[in-house]
């Protein structure tokens, strides 16, 4: 992969991952405090809606950008002496690891975000100030393992289905045709779904900006 495209598929990454954490920013909050054991009024209702934004705004550019520059150099090196018919292979390997490396930036601003999603009157320095106190730098990796395996399933039906989009189209825009939201309670039928409208509402509004971002802003750099 040559520097032009790697700093390409970085910078793309970066806005496409700014974009659609700042639009959707509202829904996923909502998503957060449906799901919180304290209640959806007492986590915060629809007040501060934006509450944790300076943790995903923050976070959000390096998360993307780590994703789709891990995505792009290792679908490159697979790439080269592989058959066509293992090219959906080589896009869900490469987008596995994407998503190991992405989520070392992304479940840290995860762990802060939602935290200050359910606790409004908390500015987002103070929880990390608090976190880190309490729990050390473990704490802001709570949940890495259970993300990383959320997120990879996703991403194997994502991605080789949005190359395979790419290759048929030289307008497509990266849709997404299916959603993965694993939301487990212990709250019954009810807190099992709970949050489910907004996560799925999210996650495929999501894929169509992320993706749609990334590829526009990626032929405007190259």
């Amino acid at each position: 992969m040559e520097p032009r495209e790697s700093w390409a598929a970085l910078a793309a990454g970066g806005v496409a991952g700014v974009c659609v954490d700042l639009i959707l920013f509202p829904l996923d909050t909502v998503k957060t405090r449906l799901q919180s054991p304290q209640g959806f009024r007492k986590a915060g209702g629809f007040r501060g809606i934006y509450a944790g934004v300076p943790s995903a705004a923050i976070g959000s550019f390096p998360n993307a950008a780590a994703f789709f520059i891990t995505y792009e150099n290792v679908k490159s090196v697979l790439h080269h002496g592989s058959t066509s018919y293992l090219t959906p292979a080589t896009h869900m390997v490469a987008a596995s690891l994407g998503e190991v490396v992405a989520c070392l930036i992304r479940v840290p601003s995860e762990v802060v975000k939602q935290r200050a999603q359910v606790s409004p009157s908390s500015s987002t320095l103070r929880i990390l100030s608090h976190t880190l106190y309490h729990e050390g730098i473990q704490g802001l990796y709570r949940g890495y393992k259970s993300t990383v395996l959320r997120e990879i399933p996703f991403s194997l039906v994502q991605f080789p289905l949005w190359e395979s989009l790419k290759a048929g189209s030289s307008n497509a825009s990266g849709n997404v045709l299916a959603a993965l939201g694993g939301i487990w309670r212990t709250q019954g039928l009810s807190g099992l779904f709970a949050g489910v409208v907004p996560r799925m509402a999210a996650i495929s509004l999501g894929g169509f900006i992320f993706l749609g971002t990334y590829e526009k802003t990626h032929q405007l750099l190259l």
